[in-house]
């Protein structure tokens, strides 16, 4: 059985002195759940020059080819960064699942650019727990592929929200207003909104309780979000309440923006201290 299945692009990341290195929810989520459950998969498309062992070590990846890969890359003027974006042209729909990712204990819907399609949500099993990362539906993108957010257009939210067991997206993506929020947590189980190193807020019963995180020293964000979506979503599946689970993403989320790139990976330290601590 998998244990978990995440859904969406990997991307290419490029930066501004040529390289280029994968990115994406779909590759930060599944290799954090690596580390916390034993059988994770991969549904994406992109390229056949996607390497595969080398972006997904010990995650079985089903890619679905495509003409391009997703590429993101920033435009800096002084501390202002504008977000480029080339969207592949291959949404992901549930007719792509096999039916062992329908029965998978979590699915985690990641898009980065509106490419998972809501009738996934149609071939799930009734009780497979459904996270989800709405940033990649709360984005727009220009002609030219400068990336907004542009939340309060987000056509499928009453129905990916009925559907899901806890959604989670940050404080940037709905544009710092919390009236998007409260809106829709009455439309959610449990809904969850990162603050940084302000920890998060969660949305359950109509009620909002702010979880503070660990003050580290910051070396490296990147992923971090995606962390605490993947702790948070297998704490809950495992049956910690909201609080608890929450405490615990927080702290991996943590730890994980004190080392480079991908050293941010929870390590087997990291996971035994944050789950006793939680």
């Amino acid at each position: 059985m998998i244990d978990y299945l995440a859904v969406g692009h990997v991307t290419d990341d490029l930066w501004p002195d040529g390289r280029v290195t994968a990115g994406g929810t779909v590759m930060y989520a599944s290799r954090c759940a690596r580390t916390l459950v034993q059988s994770v998969a991969v549904l994406t498309a992109a390229t056949s020059s996607l390497d595969v062992a080398g972006i997904f070590p010990e995650i079985d990846v089903l890619r679905i080819d495509a003409p391009l890969t997703t590429q993101f890359w920033n435009v800096y003027d002084g501390s202002r960064r504008t977000q480029f974006t080339h969207v592949g042209p291959v949404r992901l729909h549930g007719r792509d699942l096999t039916p062992a990712m329908c029965s998978s204990a979590i699915v985690h819907l990641a898009p980065v650019c509106d490419e998972v399609d809501v009738d996934v949500l149609d071939v799930l099993d009734a009780d497979t727990f459904v996270g989800v990362t709405p940033q990649g539906w709360l984005r727009r993108w220009s002609d030219d592929g400068r990336v907004t957010q542009s939340p309060a257009n987000w056509a499928g939210a009453s129905r990916v929200l009925a559907r899901a067991n806890a959604a989670v997206m940050s404080i940037e993506d709905i544009n710092g207003d919390w009236s998007i929020a409260h809106q829709w947590a009455t439309q959610s189980r449990l809904l969850v909104v990162t603050q940084s190193e302000n920890g998060c807020t969660l949305f359950q019963n109509g009620e909002a309780v702010h979880v503070s995180a660990p003050q580290v020293q910051q070396i490296d964000p990147t992923g971090a979000g995606d962390v605490f979506a993947a702790t948070l979503f297998v704490a809950l599946q495992r049956g910690e309440t909201p609080l608890r689970a929450a405490e615990m993403a927080n702290c991996l989320a943590a730890n994980s923006v004190t080392r480079p790139q991908m050293e941010g990976l929870p390590t087997p330290a990291d996971i035994a201290r944050c789950f006793e601590a939680a």
